[in-house]
């Protein structure tokens, strides 16, 4: 008993006297300052982008959502403290406007048929570049996708000149075949349906892109399996293509709804809401009322309404995104 307790003793006590907790809280406050110096660092790269986020974003954000509770104009650019508090009388109007009304019913209109024929059509333009053309492929991707990225204003002439209702490429054509072809932007019928069209071909590259990617990442054995079970080209598509390119196709319905929502290039540059309001979308009522009638809190108004409208689309179609994927 003797031996344990006399020399293990000192032992125990220098054990116990030894800096372990302390050298381990030593350790612990040098990460600690070496993870606040990294951290100050990021803040510090970071700085020029919040800068930029808080003035051209984050700022006129607020500044929208406040004047949309106020009756804004031209005489308050210079002095905007005196803008008069109207409350929710804006968000009131709005939906007593009939015009915006027209404007949220073309708007709509638009997604309705413009979303799925994009989705369809580049879905389609993916499997033939990915299976069935195998001679100049890159070619052909180009071709779809160089709309993507060709501005409105070119767009715009050549839509112009494919629909022109005196001497364009479809009237010429139908005229060859002794058939009448309508005036495609001028009439109340024809104006959103070419428009959609015009829409449709311009975005589907962007479609494109995304499902090509989704279709090589599916694995080569899945398609062999199911050719070696007898699967045609429908049931391959439906059974096994569709499915596995569900997050791919959601994604690409999300991106592509929201932008339709916010159509405004289209009409503007080629019919300016005509004829009779009957291409008239939110985005563009809202550019009237704010800078040709300079009613800005009107304005502001409707931009919160759309991005409410598009927050809730946006949130459902994630939630199905999320609950078939899983």
């Amino acid at each position: 008993m003797s031996l344990t307790t006399g020399p293990a003793a000192p032992q125990a006590a220098a054990v116990d006297k030894s800096p372990h907790g302390g050298g381990g809280t030593g350790r612990d406050r040098r990460g600690n300052r070496s993870l606040s110096k990294h951290n100050l660092t990021g803040w510090l790269f970071s700085t020029p982008f919040l800068v930029l986020f808080g003035v051209f974003m984050l700022f006129p954000i607020v500044a929208t959502l406040l004047m949309s509770f106020t009756d804004f104009g031209a005489r308050n650019v210079t002095r905007p403290l005196e803008a008069e508090f109207v409350g929710l009388d804006n968000y009131t109007r709005l939906f007593q406007d009939d015009k915006f009304l027209k404007a949220l019913f073309n708007t709509g209109y638009f997604v309705v048929v413009g979303v799925p024929a994009t989705i369809v059509l580049g879905l389609l333009a993916a499997i033939l570049l990915n299976n069935g053309i195998h001679r100049a492929r890159t070619l052909f991707r180009v071709g779809f996708y160089a709309p993507v990225v060709t501005t409105i204003v070119a767009v715009a002439v050549v839509w112009r000149f494919v629909l022109d209702p005196s001497d364009g490429l479809i009237v010429s054509l139908a005229t060859e075949v002794g058939l009448t072809a309508p005036d495609f932007l001028g009439s109340e019928t024809w104006a959103m349906p070419s428009l959609i069209t015009m829409a449709v071909w311009r975005n589907l590259g962007t479609v494109m892109v995304l499902c090509i990617a989704g279709l090589q990442a599916i694995p080569a054995d899945v398609r062999e399996a199911a050719r070696l079970d007898g699967a045609g080209a429908w049931q391959e598509l439906r059974g096994i293509t569709v499915p596995l390119l569900r997050p791919t196709l959601l994604y690409a319905t999300v991106i592509t709804t929201i932008g339709y929502l916010n159509v405004f290039e289209e009409p503007f540059v080629m019919t300016q809401g005509g004829p009779s309001d009957s291409t008239l979308t939110v985005s563009l009522d809202m550019y009237r009322e704010g800078f040709n009638f300079f009613h800005m809190g009107y304005a502001s108004a409707m931009a919160y309404v759309l991005f409410v409208v598009i927050m809730g689309i946006t949130v459902l179609q994630l939630r199905l995104l999320k609950d078939n994927t899983r």
